[in-house]
């Protein structure tokens, strides 16, 4: 269990329910701490959580039978993830590993199907975060179509500030070149060059440990 301070500050979505729906989601909720390189869940994983990124970077996608790494999206703190798999009680359909030394929310299925079942608050969140992640993921195969290397990594650096997936934003992002390749899906070197490009033209600027957002209508739409 958690209490009513922490939710609030790990979970946006918290601040629309009731006193009494707080106290079932504080209850079904520990959190658990993940080092470099470590796996959250795999796919075929029975993992019975809705998870949420209280800190730390992690990446979502897969890896094909040739061994081939996809990235679907990042997962930055303030970000839930997996809320499709409890509803539907399957198997993971992607992994989720971290990027650096990551702390973890995890909420028990009992909990969040209780809130699914009773929390207007939690419902309305709810449809909002998956139309959000769907839009996401099809921005994604579009991009990853048509789009040259510097557009889809200007393209995946904007998708970690959408408000509702990733509600705690802010226009500094504390990452690194690798950790933006591996959700990009490209080496650190092709990032680097995609980067300094985006530099050059104004929509971010290039810090130690991390890049400054200048204009993410641009990142957003780059590219077109």
């Amino acid at each position: 269990m958690i209490s009513e301070d922490q939710l609030k500050r790990v979970a946006a979505w918290s601040r629309e329910l009731t006193h009494a729906e707080i106290e079932v989601a504080r209850a079904g909720i520990t959190e658990r701490s993940y080092g470099t390189g470590e796996t959250v869940f795999m796919r075929g994983d029975k993992f019975d959580y809705w998870a949420g990124m209280v800190s730390g970077l992690a990446r979502m996608g897969g890896v094909s039978r040739d061994g081939k790494e996809t990235s679907l999206a990042g997962l930055t703190a303030g970000a839930w993830f997996g809320e499709g798999s409890v509803l539907k009680n399957e198997l993971r359909r992607y992994d989720v590993v971290a990027l650096r030394g990551s702390r973890v929310a995890l909420m028990e299925r009992t909990a969040f199907m209780w809130l699914f079942e009773n929390s207007v608050g939690f419902n309305r969140f709810l449809v909002r975060q998956l139309n959000e992640r769907l839009g996401q993921f099809i921005g994604m195969l579009e991009v990853n179509r048509t789009l040259d290397a510097t557009s889809r990594l200007a393209r995946s650096i904007a998708s970690l500030f959408n408000p509702i997936l990733y509600p705690e934003s802010t226009a500094h992002l504390e990452i690194t070149q690798e950790e933006i390749g591996a959700l990009s899906g490209m080496s650190r070197q092709n990032a680097n060059r995609a980067l300094n490009r985006l530099e050059k033209e104004g929509l971010l600027r290039l810090e130690y440990g991390g890049v400054t957002i200048l204009d993410i209508e641009r990142l957003r739409g780059y590219g077109d």
